[in-house]
């Protein structure tokens, strides 16, 4: 049993992160080029590690259970809760419009009906879902978090002998900075850590092990998904990802390939959907019924009006949402973190050293990357 919680918990932090993400990374850095790509993946991944090391030291400091805004409020005060609200709305709210923009438009690819139609029923299952509190996806993603990678692999596979070696030598430098957005939005899963934390109740020393080898396996995903889509598909790599296979590869891996993106972004929807509906009924102690509604009626009256104005570029949405909700967020976690030494009130199971210093450099980062980001848009 606690071998299993410790992997449960491990496949909560993968099922939180990899989600519409990991299938706009491989045109964004297609646009930049490979090498920067993952040196982007890379640097982002680290600063991730710090960011979800603090965020678990802050839970296992705190007495109770919350969501990042109840631990923004206890340490940073209504302000810091107002913050981190506004941050993990616009990510939350980011994410499930681009679900739902995606699954419309992968559907299409292996069902003969239009991009709109696949979207609307793909959000009346979902949003049926959260109203009926029916978590079964959520709750099962050690199972299909191993069906995702066991998806992955046999495209892999497939892939390797098709592979260009010229698509992954490219160096745009003026497009170095492109795949920020997307890929700080393809590592958002730090809501996922004070989950993981409950369901390692009793056993709260493997959290940080945990977060570690979540961290590695996403990290290590993401990387291969760009080197198989880039080397196979090159400057041609489409929005979504997996929609270009079927060009080189054939009709079977397009099918495979649309499962995987389905999947994906089906679980995710329902993992960001409960953490968006718990924040609003655990944080700010909404009704549940009120908090469904928030959490189900933006994200697809923000898709309409994106499909009425012509407006719904699946990279750019994530890049944005990402960027914005991904750096204001973390910033926070830092300055949680600081204050949380001082004023936690229980002795936590790991600790990490962070100092002002480092502390400064992290969040120095995150703003100017975003702000540079942002300019190539406005």
């Amino acid at each position: 049993m606690s071998k299993i919680k410790f992997y449960e918990a491990i496949a909560t932090l993968i099922g939180m992160t990899i989600g519409a993400g990991i299938l706009g990374i491989p045109y964004v850095i297609a646009q930049s080029g490979f090498l920067i790509g993952i040196i982007t993946i890379l640097v982002i991944a680290f600063m991730m590690l710090i960011v979800n090391l603090a965020i678990g030291e802050i839970c296992l400091r705190t007495k109770g259970n919350h969501q990042l805004t109840g631990y923004a409020e206890k340490y940073l005060g209504k302000k810091g809760k107002v913050l981190m609200l506004t941050s993990l709305i616009i990510g939350f709210y980011g994410a499930l419009i681009a679900y739902i923009i995606g699954e419309g438009e992968t559907l299409s690819a292996i069902i003969p009906l239009k991009p709109f139609v696949l979207s609307a029923i793909f959000f009346i299952v979902m949003t049926a879902m959260l109203y009926f509190g029916l978590d079964t996806l959520s709750k099962s993603e050690l199972v299909l978090s191993g069906i995702k990678m066991a998806l992955l692999a046999i495209i892999a596979t497939a892939s390797f002998f098709v592979i260009k070696a010229e698509n992954l030598i490219t160096i745009d430098l003026s497009q170095i900075f492109i795949p920020y957005g997307v890929v700080l939005f393809a590592f958002m899963g730090s809501a996922a850590i004070p989950e993981m934390k409950e369901e390692l109740f009793g056993e709260e020393k493997k959290l940080k092990k945990a977060i570690i080898t979540g961290l590695a396996i996403i990290t290590a995903v993401y990387i291969l998904f760009a080197l198989i889509f880039i080397g196979v598909n090159g400057k041609e790599t489409t929005e979504v990802s997996t929609l270009g296979l079927a060009k080189v590869l054939g009709n079977k891996i397009l099918i495979l390939g649309s499962l995987f993106a389905m999947l994906t972004m089906a679980t995710s929807y329902i993992a960001v959907g409960f953490a968006l509906k718990e924040t609003y009924n655990y944080d700010l102690k909404i009704n549940k019924m009120y908090s469904w509604f928030l959490t189900s009626s933006i994200p697809i009256l923000s898709y309409l009006i994106l499909y009425v104005f012509d407006l719904m570029s699946f990279t750019n949405i994530i890049g944005i949402s990402g960027a914005i909700s991904g750096s204001l967020s973390f910033i926070l976690i830092i300055l949680m973190h600081q204050e949380a030494k001082k004023k936690g009130d229980r002795k936590p199971e790991f600790e990490i050293k962070i100092t002002k210093l480092q502390a400064s450099f992290i969040i120095t980062f995150f703003i100017l990357a975003t702000i540079i980001y942002l300019t190539h848009f406005f």
